[in-house]
């Protein structure tokens, strides 16, 4: 079982950042606003995904301390974008300002849940996690666009691989 996180205030927002990877997952999963997260939830899963959202929706930074159980966690971990960026404050990042919207080309310079080479991703975020180096970087061009705890199976994504790059999502939950 796979849980879901939702950080999205807005409805609109979960339609667009959480609604696609319910559709690559189609079934064994369940989905929880941040929010209303429980000890039980955590027990009843294998893996967890921490979805993105737009760019204005972004209240979840004013509640990184409920995600400090990511330090302890065991289990698959895989976080988009606004996922991606409290993997890394949680793990002491600091958040960065750069917008970047649209298609660009990112060299996945090792295999990164089997992607690999030069692709072409997806970017919809205004910010980026400086990472430390708990952390392996797989594509890094101005910023870092894929990561991996060096000792846990935690890994982040700062672009969206439910728009361009779905396989990829289908590899983490494969793992």
């Amino acid at each position: 079982m796979i849980l879901i996180i939702n950080l999205c205030k807005e409805k609109l927002h979960y339609l667009e950042f959480v609604k696609p990877i319910e559709d690559i997952l189609e079934g064994d999963f369940f989905t929880k606003y941040y929010l209303e997260l429980t000890e039980e939830d955590f027990d009843g899963c294998d893996k967890v995904i921490i979805c993105g959202t737009s760019l204005k929706d972004n209240s979840f930074l004013e509640d990184v301390e409920k995600f400090n159980w990511i330090k302890n966690f065991e289990k698959p971990l895989l976080g988009i974008c606004a996922g991606f960026q409290l993997i890394g404050l949680v793990f002491g990042g600091g958040l960065k300002k750069n917008l970047e919207i649209g298609y660009f080309h990112e060299n996945f310079d090792k295999e990164f849940l089997e992607l690999e080479g030069d692709l072409e991703v997806y970017h919809l975020h205004n910010n980026y996690v400086k990472f430390n180096d708990d952390f392996e970087v797989f594509s890094e061009g101005k910023v870092a666009q894929a990561v991996k705890h060096k000792e846990k199976q935690i890994y982040g994504t700062l672009f969206h691989p439910e728009v361009r790059n779905r396989e990829m999502i289908l590899n983490f939950i494969n793992l």
